[in-house]
């Protein structure tokens, strides 16, 4: 004979034993509920359907917390005025001044510009979103929802044409730097964009202004060989003011702004150019931020090209550390992010 297991008993103590069983499990999968829905609410804010208000000096309130001293009396630009007569010179070399290349960058103010375009100016709330390069732009139909911003920041020589279903079309700044300067600059942007250069290096005024002037073209002291031939309106041409590199290594990364030759962190133009919107907008939003996980070895780092993170090894840059400075940023409310991150 087969002999049958007793009943389960289900007195008074099973059924206690039950529901606080029951109970736990109510309170694990909530607790994982809201961890996810805190995760999406802090680092991916959906695109809404009507225009988020803007409200004037928000974004200045949240960046006085990152930035200690805050102030938006720095002009955004160089400006040729500011360097003749100069009683108190720049405190620190290339990239986080101008001391040693006041003379190289005289005669670059002198065919460049350095305001901000009056339908920018205009605005009683400026709505800025900063276009990052990152994969996660790839098939996210962000476009016409990038196109509807005032200000629209692009990074480098990332490309607009053949994706302007993810990237948008417009843009209203470019920062860049020499090497990274596309060849041709009026297939990527639009005829009224900005073209800010980010300067690491004197040879950076010394290429813009062998660029501009006609002069002969300059071919060492670059990582990479930028245009030689470079067609571009000198009016269109803004030089950033390195003080916006200052803060972003000094305020988000805690770098020191004297470092030794072999080493020279600094951030990437990306967060360089958050740290710029910031003091620019009143409303800023990124897109195309975060690198993939450092064992991800095979993920591509750009939406338009097939390069992954083992290419930013000896960059200069730490993506871990300015990732968690974006964090931050998310955190505390100051920018918002249409991507995942």
């Amino acid at each position: 004979m087969v002999s049958k297991s007793p009943p389960l008993c289900m007195c008074p103590a099973g059924w206690k034993l039950l529901a606080m069983l029951a109970l736990v499990l109510v309170v694990m999968v909530w607790y994982s509920i809201s961890r996810e829905d805190r995760y999406i609410e802090l680092f991916y804010f959906p695109i809404p359907e009507k225009k988020e208000p803007c409200l004037q000096g928000e974004a200045e309130s949240k960046a006085s917390k990152l930035f200690g001293n805050y102030s938006r009396d720095q002009p955004i630009f160089l400006r040729l005025e500011d360097y003749f007569w100069v009683k108190t010179p720049s405190a620190y070399e290339l990239p986080y001044g101008t001391k040693g290349s006041e003379d190289l960058l005289l005669r670059v103010l002198a065919i460049t510009s350095s305001s901000i375009p009056k339908n920018i100016q205009s605005l009683r709330c400026r709505r800025c979103v900063v276009v990052g390069n990152g994969h996660r732009l790839r098939n996210s139909s962000l476009g016409d929802a990038i196109n509807k911003y005032d200000v629209v920041i692009r990074l480098n020589n990332a490309p607009v044409a053949g994706y302007e279903g993810d990237v948008g079309s417009k843009t209203t700044m470019r920062l860049f730097y020499p090497e990274s300067a596309h060849f041709d600059p009026k297939v990527e942007n639009n005829p009224d964009t900005l073209l800010v250069l980010v300067a690491f290096k004197a040879m950076d005024f010394h290429w813009i202004e062998t660029i501009l002037s006609d002069k002969k073209r300059v071919r060492k002291g670059f990582w990479k060989q930028p245009p030689l031939i470079w067609d571009v309106n000198p009016k269109q041409i803004r030089i950033l003011n390195p003080f916006f590199m200052e803060i972003a290594a000094d305020k988000l990364l805690s770098l020191p702004m004297q470092q030794p030759r072999k080493i020279k962190q600094k951030p990437t133009t990306g967060l360089l150019a958050i740290t710029l919107a910031l003091h620019l907008c009143d409303l800023v939003h990124i897109a195309g931020f975060g690198y993939p996980d450092a064992y991800n070895k095979k993920q591509t780092i750009h939406y338009y090209e097939q390069i992954t993170l083992k290419s930013m090894a000896g960059s200069g840059h730490n993506v871990s550390q300015e990732a968690l400075a974006i964090k931050r940023m998310l955190e505390m409310g100051a920018v918002k992010n249409l991507t995942s991150f």
